[in-house]
């Protein structure tokens, strides 16, 4: 496959991306130089507004893994990931009024000083632990996608542009804090979307409107919407998607210390509430964004697949591809949209960054070592560094997970699932024991690995992926150094079209079907799994007999459902006493003047004189 250098243009776009970055920084570190201190360093002092935090939250997973995998997943197996949406909701509405008032209300730093509070330091150490190995796998991920971007469009060296995201991402972390990480997520996604819109405008003129691309997907089967199939082999359905990515968005921003350690880093409840909210419209946005797109790579290359033509070694590579194809003659706009997938991946990173330092810090360092405020500033920014290098390093075994979407999500699953019944137990459960939470948290997360290497070993039969047909008919051109290759030639043989080849062992054992389930339900599996055996073990540990104190529990006056209620109640009852005039008397006119008696006599009229 050819490759196109880009333009001095798009060196500026870029450099200039990676510049504001970095001087927001320098910038929030001179800013604060005199206010060194791990709070200031980690939560912003508690004084973040609503507004940066929602676009910030919004930024920290929807990363390159969004720009350049879920347009490639529409492509490749259809629009039907859009049912994310309705995950994204249930998620937000979860979090904010389950998790978020018990975060905020103890004014904790890492979300598993509640682990110790709740259960015991054991507990504590286990979900630190887990945590550290989710993350750590993950942002490898985020950093190796946007260099295969850089590699497939510029040539760079793939390793050269790797180390390049890990060093930036390390610095303006690593001297700023949370409040350069929020910032500068605020600017990056800005640069998303505007990265999303300059492929999907190019690509509306290039097919003659967005109806035509409608009707390209409709035709393409890429519209499958309408597929309300309960069977849980299935990769996508309604079912699949909507349930096992509210498990899964729950996990990320009910307990992930990415995210709670922004919101609770807001000035008010309120706040931490609303940045929930104004982020869900960020990631509907996003998401709209990421499934057209999709539509229109399938729009263009309805007749002639570049993947299946052999130019690309991957799906992940078809937006870059098309980036070049359509963008190629417009210096500058190739350079914005792999700025795009460099921002999702710089504000990602840094999240991951500034939560890795903040978990380390409060959970394997202050408890067994007394240090001044200044020194644990010094050590926040040197595990800050540390943990950078270590995503740099880990960013190798990205190339090894398969497919980048779902080897994110099986991560999040595997992992996220398990925490997130821990956590569900102690804050939901107030007869759960320590012991039945530890119980629980080990077999969910067992069963979670054992189920996820299964898919590996035995993926699933093509019947349960239902990957889309994609054709090379129409394919019009030869190897040279131009990136052209479109065709509106349509394709008529039906021998034209492919799937791509799934390795299936014809030794399926007996439970190959448990291990074919969809990747979307790892973290119902073990979330489920955690809360069962966990209460069960409670139970027979002596747990009805627990008094957990009220803080560590969810009660009715921390969800703003109960104020809701009470408000409409409050109303109703106004309404009611208006209405009743007879209750209202005694209050309207005061009582009868003692003076008088407004007794009624009965005296028979021989008795009165006359």
């Amino acid at each position: 496959m050819a490759v196109t250098s880009f333009a001095l243009a798009d060196y500026v776009v870029f450099a200039f991306m990676l510049v504001v970055s970095a001087a927001v920084g320098i910038y929030y570190a001179w800013v604060d130089r005199s206010r060194r201190n791990p709070g200031n360093f980690l939560t912003g002092g508690r004084k973040l507004t609503a507004l940066p935090v929602s676009l910030s939250l919004t930024a920290s997973f929807m990363s390159a893994i969004t720009v350049l995998s879920f347009p490639a997943e529409v492509y490749r197996y259809g629009a039907n990931i859009g049912f994310y949406s309705l995950s994204y909701l249930m998620a937000m509405l979860i979090t904010s009024e389950v998790f978020l008032p018990i975060f905020y209300k103890l004014e904790i730093t890492s979300t598993f000083e509640y682990l110790e509070l709740r259960f015991n330091r054991a507990t504590r150490l286990l979900g630190t632990l887990l945590f550290i190995v989710q993350t750590i796998l993950y942002s490898g991920i985020v950093i190796y996608v946007p260099a295969l971007a850089l590699n497939q469009v510029t040539g760079m060296n793939l390793w050269g542009a790797v180390i390049s995201t890990g060093v930036v991402c390390t610095f303006y972390c690593t001297l700023g804090g949370l409040k350069a990480v929020v910032w500068t997520d605020v600017f990056q996604l800005g640069v998303m979307i505007a990265g999303f819109l300059s492929v999907i405008i190019a690509s509306v003129i290039l097919q003659g409107g967005v109806i035509n691309i409608f009707s390209d997907s409709q035709h393409g089967g890429r519209i499958n919407f309408w597929d309300f199939d309960t069977n849980p082999l299935r990769r996508h359905t309604f079912w699949t998607v909507a349930i096992g990515g509210t498990f899964l968005w729950t996990s990320i921003y009910g307990i992930n210390q990415s995210q709670v350690q922004r919101y609770i880093s807001c000035k008010s409840i309120a706040h931490a509430r609303l940045s929930l909210f104004i982020n869900l419209l960020g990631l509907w946005l996003i998401l709209l964004c990421a499934v057209f797109a999709g539509m229109c790579l399938y729009s263009v290359y309805k007749s002639c697949d570049p993947w299946t033509s052999g130019l690309l070694s991957a799906l992940d590579q078809m937006m870059p591809y098309l980036v070049m194809d359509v963008l190629g003659d417009y210096p500058g706009l190739p350079g914005l949209f792999v700025a795009a997938a460099f921002s999702g991946s710089l504000s990602t990173v840094s999240s991951s960054i500034n939560a890795l330092a903040a978990v380390t810090v409060e959970d394997l360092i202050k408890p067994y070592a007394s240090m001044s405020e200044r020194q644990l500033a010094w050590i926040s920014k040197g595990t800050s560094l540390l943990y950078g290098v270590l995503c740099i390093g880990m960013a190798g075994l990205a190339s090894l997970l398969g497919p980048i979407f779902q080897a994110v999500i099986s991560i999040f699953g595997v992992i996220g699932g398990p925490l997130l019944g821990l956590f569900t137990l102690g804050i939901l459960c107030p007869f759960a024991t320590s012991k039945g939470a530890l119980s629980g948290v080990v077999l969910g997360l067992a069963v979670s690995l054992w189920v996820a290497i299964g898919a590996q070993i035995y993926p699933p039969p093509p019947e349960m992926s239902r990957p889309l047909s994609l054709t090379t008919e129409g394919c019009n051109f030869t190897m040279t150094d131009s990136f052209s290759w479109t065709s509106t030639h349509v394709p008529t043989l039906q021998s034209s079209t492919t799937t791509a080849p799934v390795l299936i062992n014809s030794n399926r054992p007996a439970l190959a079907d448990w291990y074919s389930v969809s990747y979307l339900y790892f973290s119902p599996i073990g979330t489920i799994i955690t809360i069962s055996v966990g209460l069960i073990v409670s139970v027979l540990t002596g747990g009805r007999k627990l008094n957990v104190e009220s803080r560590l529990r969810l009660t009715k006056e921390d969800t703003s459902l109960y104020y809701l209620f009470k408000l409409i109640k409050d109303r109703a009852m106004r309404r009611k006493r208006k209405l009743d005039l007879k209750k209202d008397r005694k209050k309207t006119f005061g009582n009868p003047n003692p003076a008088f008696c407004d007794v009624e006599l009965d005296l028979p009229q021989s008795s009165i004189s006359t």
